[in-house]
């Protein structure tokens, strides 16, 4: 478990820290290798570790954002009814795999805001994620999150996966399932640095922000708020 003992981005609008669960059921190529993140935090952290932390810092931070990874592979359930317990809000980024432990969270009033990656269109899906997906959970944890009070679902653009037509496709896609106009899409900008899953990848251009700007008005009138994340 890695621990960022403070951030101002991880949940909009809160002073947060970020607890980092390892090991994803994706293999997408333009992800940071999990193998080497595991590395970088090879002295870890427990959950005692963690509830620790927080605690010193009641009155310091607002929020824990719980992330990956795909934190809901792992998530114990306990480990956030603790968070809870001391009186933090709790968000969650998901990959959206794992539809039955969102829906517990939610039933149990144990989160507060959702973040769900939207890999590619639904055709795409298993090509952009790197493994065969389970398209069904996928579309159950978009369902789940559009009945949710806050989340927002994001895509990061990646050259060889995302044009025009495809986030078009992935805005037309998002609101059928959920029988509305979504709330909140963001599109963020695939950098090429770091240790990625395919190294591949490495070769491939950095998203500018005006190529963001130009698919972000392609599917502005798709949802309630569409923004870009350089």
């Amino acid at each position: 478990m890695g621990l960022q003992k403070m951030t101002l981005i991880d949940y909009p609008g809160e002073v947060a820290c970020t607890i980092f669960l390892f090991g994803c059921n994706f293999r997408c190529g333009f992800c940071h290798n999990p193998d080497l993140v595991i590395r970088k935090f090879e002295a870890g952290f427990s959950e005692e570790d963690v509830l620790k932390f927080l605690r010193e810092r009641e009155g310091k931070l607002d929020a824990v954002c719980i992330s990956g990874g795909e934190p809901l592979m792992s998530l114990d359930l306990d480990f956030v009814r603790r968070i809870k317990g001391l009186g933090y809000k709790v968000k969650i980024d998901t990959n959206g795999g794992f539809p039955e432990k969102l829906k517990k969270l939610i039933d149990e009033e144990l989160v507060d805001a959702v973040a769900m990656d939207v890999k590619a269109s639904r055709k795409n899906y298993s090509e952009v994620a790197g493994v065969e997906v389970d398209m069904g959970k996928i579309e159950e944890s978009i369902r789940l999150i559009s009945d949710f009070k806050n989340y927002e679902f994001r895509t990061t653009v990646v050259g060889r996966f995302h044009d025009v037509d495809e986030v078009r496709l992935i805005g037309l896609w998002l609101g059928e399932i959920c029988g509305k106009k979504p709330k909140k899409f963001f599109l963020q900008g695939f950098k090429s640095k770091g240790d990625l899953i395919d190294e591949s990848f490495l070769k491939e251009e950095d998203v500018s922000e005006g190529h963001l700007n130009k698919l972000k008005n392609c599917v502005v009138g798709f949802f309630e708020e569409v923004g870009v994340r350089v």
